[in-house]
């Protein structure tokens, strides 16, 4: 059997890693190959093309590359001719992917969408047009079935990543040995993002809640760093506002994690990161004017964080646009300073991450992958 797997980006690749071992475990005769990274291709996945080597971000860098791009897209189309796999399995990177998987359609290839569009969020006719390409859709979150169920989609929530994969490596007390943190301190993490126009936009009213909250208790703060953020532009910005505040490689983030009382935190994925490790967060998010204007326009959502968007209750504070500023940033935190509150929101916390279902979801999704191939598993 023959399964190409097409994962665009690195969160793409970690996901697609996952699943390509759990893909052997359960198959090792089962040939995989396609457009990945380096993690997938250790997993035993033949790539065919490394994302890393058209990977793009921002309007004018993909205008830029779009020839590039769309030789990609041919080189693929001729790659699924060739080797006619039993199943297409997109994950996630939608702009590129739907646009392949129309062409292996018209090719008479199964087609898997792992991860699939975020209808539920905006542009929530997505849902029917990729229901009409895709065969079989497995969401990551629960809240995203129904607008695919009404857009006739065959779609299944067998369970979150992230269960598995956040975890310390660490114990409680190795890790405050580690970190240099005594038993009672308070530890507040920084968390703005990785993306230059996060840190550049959310790091400075950050900067400026730590810098009130140090005046005003003893805390201790953390700021890991994404792999290829500018550290050095950090530790400036952080001498610049005379605040100590300790960088950290953020391959060490979940024994932080779980060992901080309270973060700052860009809305995404780490926000819920850190839900899973019982830490909660003030999220903020900030845009320039203009894409927060037509955002306004697309986006129908009542909470913008996960935790709060899985409960279907604001239990983390959110802070948008203008309302991120020091003082409101460090007047939110200081409520999870204290400890009543704190656990009240963490018990809340506990209930809405529930909902991310068990561990071993990468299994039950090579498992739906495999039966899939097999027989279009409907």
């Amino acid at each position: 059997m023959k399964i190409m797997l097409t994962a665009g980006e690195a969160s793409g690749d970690v996901h697609g890693a996952g699943l390509a071992r759990e893909i052997k475990k359960i198959s090792p005769a089962t040939e995989l190959f396609g457009l990945g990274g380096n993690l997938m291709a250790a997993q035993g996945v033949r790539l065919v093309r490394n994302y890393a080597d058209y990977n793009v971000m921002g309007v004018v860098e993909v205008i830029k590359n779009l020839r590039r791009i769309l030789k990609l897209l041919d080189d693929l189309t001729e790659i699924i001719c060739v080797e006619r796999p039993d199943l297409l399995v997109l994950i996630d990177y939608p702009d590129f992917n739907w646009r392949l998987a129309k062409r292996a359609k018209r090719l008479g290839v199964k087609i898997l969408s792992y991860i699939p569009p975020s209808a539920w969020a905006w542009r929530k006719g997505r849902a029917k047009s990729c229901a009409a390409v895709a065969d079989v859709f497995i969401a990551i979150f629960p809240f995203e079935l129904p607008v695919y169920e009404a857009a006739g989609a065959k779609i299944f929530f067998l369970g979150n990543p992230l269960v598995d994969t956040v975890k310390p490596t660490m114990s409680v007390a190795q890790a405050r040995k580690f970190f240099g943190v005594a038993e009672g301190d308070s530890v507040v993490l920084l968390m703005p993002g990785s993306r230059r126009q996060e840190i550049k936009l959310l790091l400075p009213p950050m900067l400026g809640a730590a810098k009130i909250l140090a005046a005003n208790r003893r805390v201790k703060f953390f700021l890991p760093v994404a792999d290829g953020v500018d550290r050095s532009n950090l530790q400036r910005q952080i001498d610049a506002a005379n605040v100590p505040i300790t960088l950290t490689d953020s391959a060490r983030r979940y024994d932080l994690m779980q060992i901080a009382t309270a973060a700052m935190a860009t809305s995404g994925t780490v926000v819920l990161e850190a839900a899973l490790l019982n830490l909660p967060c003030v999220v903020c998010y900030k845009m320039a004017p203009l894409n927060f204007f037509i955002g306004k326009l697309l986006v129908d959502i009542k909470f913008f964080s996960l935790p709060n968007i899985l409960a279907g209750a604001g239990i983390l504070t959110e802070l948008l646009q203008d309302a991120v500023t020091p003082e409101k940033i460090s007047a939110e935190v200081s409520k999870l300073l204290d400890a009543d509150n704190r656990s009240r929101v963490v018990e809340k916390l506990q209930s809405a991450c529930s909902r991310l279902g068990t561990s071993g979801a990468a299994t039950r999704v090579a498992k739906k992958i495999l039966q899939t191939a097999n027989d279009c598993g409907c």
